[in-house]
């Protein structure tokens, strides 16, 4: 049971929680025994098992089932996925791409890798995602493209961004790397854009492994062009004999993909739990003046990779990075910052890129302006919430919460 004593821990007072949190236990004995049967069947034939086998192709056609009907292609990683469906896009060197201001370096460097230049467009006012009037901000005549990711689990607006990109011409490629199971609309992230990209590394909501990742499109010419620059070039959907193209080897192979199938078919259950863990968070601290949930779009329900915690600073006397730390004290799983924005990044900012000239940026580096992005990244903190937490876990994060808060909170 949770107890406090009402100091603050950070202050030498008893943590409300001093016991570990329950890990994950992603993986189990299903897992195992997928693992287990590549290996057995790879010693009775004599075969070393490799890549686009039976049981690659069927997690790739559950995973379009998954999301309503289409096509699917596993590759080694989110990146390699992003990397895949920019390819698919086929944009002139030098293009700009609208890409999110808030997201892992996987989500930004694909853009430079396809020779395009990468234009941050700012977030809304309240999350760690963009939104229709920032990307409409961003737009130039030279833009081509749009990338737009759902952060932490959290639906985009996508229909104004849609509509903004079918009356530009603009295809849009959807990050849904930490949003496996989010919906908006009643429909599942990755299935608005015109081409999505999904992580499946071993800390997402599920994982083909240590490493991962997989795309989807309704677009069947759209798929090809990813699916022939994934694999080197390889003639898919053509009758041609040769490679037709430029590209990498980003394959996955079959054990990933037996891992893959197991863990897609927990999906649901992990995503409803997860939503119930932070609905019972949200319930619980409703009385609460200062610490909210993050807020979410209309007609959109989260999956939550994490948490997202929001904190009016102007309500305590400390700021937000001092309430994590403090609430991290009393036993909690939390993290103050998320301040993945590419542009402060070292390489983003020297544009060390290919060669010393900075390629392709032709013009000289300038300050990105991303006001919203800076407000909310001073604002809200993380909670590393997960389907194993138990009542246990989500009552200690209320009273923790409750506790901090109350320590903090302004007269």
């Amino acid at each position: 049971m949770a107890k406090s004593d009402g100091k603050l821990a950070i202050n030498g007072g008893s943590a409300v929680r001093e016991k570990p949190f329950p890990p994950r236990r992603l993986f189990g004995a299903e897992e195992k025994a997928a693992a287990v049967e590549v290996f057995d069947e790879s010693i009775a034939t004599g075969e070393a098992f490799g890549y686009a086998g039976k049981r690659e192709q069927a997690y790739e056609a559950q995973f379009a089932e998954h999301l309503g009907g289409g096509f699917a292609k596993a590759v080694n990683s989110g990146t390699s996925a992003i990397l895949s469906a920019l390819a698919a896009l086929e944009l002139e060197p030098g293009s700009e791409v609208i890409c999110p201001p808030i997201t892992d370096p996987g989500g930004v460097m694909p853009i430079v890798m396809m020779n395009c230049i990468p234009v941050l467009a700012d977030s809304n006012e309240f999350s760690f995602n963009t939104g229709p009037e920032q990307i409409a901000a961003a737009l130039t005549e030279r833009t081509r493209a749009v990338v737009v990711a759902q952060i932490m689990g959290e639906p985009v607006d996508m229909d104004p961004i849609m509509e903004i990109a079918r009356r530009k011409g603009l295809p849009v490629v959807e990050d849904a790397a930490q949003a496996h199971g989010a919906t908006y609309k009643g429909r599942f992230v990755g299935t608005h854009g015109d081409i999505a990209a999904f992580s499946t590394m071993f800390g997402k909501h599920y994982a083909s492994g240590g490493q991962g990742g997989i795309f989807f499109t309704r677009n069947e010419e759209m798929f090809w062009k990813a699916r022939r620059f994934m694999d080197r070039g390889k003639p898919f959907g053509t009758d041609e004999s040769t490679n037709v193209r430029l590209g990498l080897n980003l394959n996955t192979d079959e054990l990933s993909a037996a891992i893959a199938l197991v863990q897609l078919g927990k999906l649901p259950r992990i995503v409803e739990r997860r939503q119930a863990v932070a609905g019972a968070i949200a319930e619980g601290i409703k009385p609460l003046h200062a610490v909210s949930p993050g807020r979410i779009i209309p007609d959109a329900k989260a999956s939550y990779w994490h948490m997202r915690m929001t904190v009016d600073v102007a309500k305590l006397a400390v700021d937000k990075d001092a309430f994590a730390e403090a609430l991290e004290a009393e036993g909690i799983p939390a993290t103050a910052s998320y301040r993945h924005i590419p542009a402060e990044h070292v390489w983003f900012r020297n544009r060390n890129t290919y060669g010393s000239g900075g390629y392709p940026w032709t013009a000289p580096a300038e300050p990105v302006d991303l006001p919203n992005c800076e407000a909310v990244a001073a604002s809200n903190f993380l909670i590393h919430i997960h389907e194993n937490w138990t009542d246990e876990e989500i009552n200690d994060t209320v009273t923790a919460l409750t506790k901090v808060e109350k320590a903090f909170l302004k007269s």
